[in-house]
């Protein structure tokens, strides 16, 4: 395997892999605390007004070029609005509705827009295995999400809030999916990784600020310490350190392959549900869960092949 696709295993693949996976495993739980109270929007605005100036410092400290010429603006621009916009918050409104570690599970279908808009935009084949594997995972994901629907206590209208829990997730993997594949073009492949994350947050930021003030009026000032102690955990933590990372894999590997860290990150993050939220399982979530790893690994593993 030559050194622009590395294996699964070289080290500099699986330390990032198992990182990004365990810390955003986490981060579903994280942010139900953020949205208890607060809106939605307004906490996806802190957590990226205090992640954008760090994740600025890491770029200058680790001598990476900040200026950027127009083409490379316009794609941060791009990579801010579906990321640390749309994605997020998309994101914070589906968990009102759905559970947290069952919006982390329906993120692992991401490797399907990930696939589909990779063949448009990259010319990435799409073999019969993947889109087998990926039948697969979504009938086990869409037998949690009906588990999911049958125990909200507002089923009866048309799936209640669950209903558009499950809009909003959908939503908000597509956009990040958008923002995985477009950084990979030429022109982001020319930019420092860490550099094109920092300006594309802070195009994010300045639109959820927008956004936050429109639809849920002046900034709230929440007095919990576990709110702003949740605030810097997801904005350095699991923005800061995390993104350069995964968006590091994605050049690596590819958006496919990296769609493999979404397995331990669903598993990390219904654990967590399991504990903290109690999430109950029943033969029905159990076989659905099992469907849903054995198709995304069937899926990913056909991705493997070029």
């Amino acid at each position: 395997m030559s050194s622009e696709n590395p294996s699964m295993l070289n080290l500099r693949v699986i330390l990032p892999f198992v990182l990004t996976g365990t810390i955003w495993g986490s981060t579903w739980f994280v942010i139900t605390g953020q949205i208890d109270g607060v809106p939605a929007a307004w906490s996806v605005f802190y957590r990226f007004a205090l992640a954008t100036p760090a994740l600025f410092l890491v770029a200058f400290l680790m001598k990476r070029r900040l200026l950027l010429n127009r083409p490379e603006h316009r794609l941060a621009v791009l990579v801010g609005l579906f990321q640390f916009s749309g994605n997020f918050l998309f994101v914070y409104h589906a968990e009102l509705y759905v559970t947290s570690g069952i919006v982390a599970l329906m993120f692992g279908l991401m490797m399907v827009p990930n696939a589909m808009l990779g063949r448009f935009f990259l010319g990435e084949r799409v073999p019969t295995g993947f889109m087998l594997g990926s039948c697969v995972a979504i009938v086990g994901v869409s037998s949690l999400l009906f588990h999911e629907w049958n125990a909200n206590p507002d089923a009866g209208v048309i799936g209640g809030n669950v209903g558009l829990g499950i809009a909003l997730a959908m939503l908000g993997i597509l956009s990040a999916s958008v923002a995985n594949v477009i950084q990979a073009n030429p022109t982001g492949r020319a930019v420092p990784m860490v550099s094109l994350l920092a300006w594309a947050m802070l195009y994010g930021t300045i639109f959820d600020l927008g956004f936050a003030w429109l639809t849920a009026g002046p900034p709230p000032v929440p007095t919990e310490t576990a709110y702003w102690g949740g605030i810097v955990y997801l904005a350095l933590i699991g923005s800061v350190i995390t993104f350069p990372l995964h968006y590091n894999l994605v050049r690596e590997i590819g958006a496919g392959k990296t769609a493999y860290n979404a397995i331990l990150t669903i598993s990390v993050a219904m654990v967590i549900s399991t504990v903290f939220e109690g999430y109950r399982w029943t033969g029905l979530t159990v076989g659905g869960m099992a469907l849903a790893v054995l198709g995304m690994v069937i899926a990913l593993r056909s991705k493997q092949v070029r």
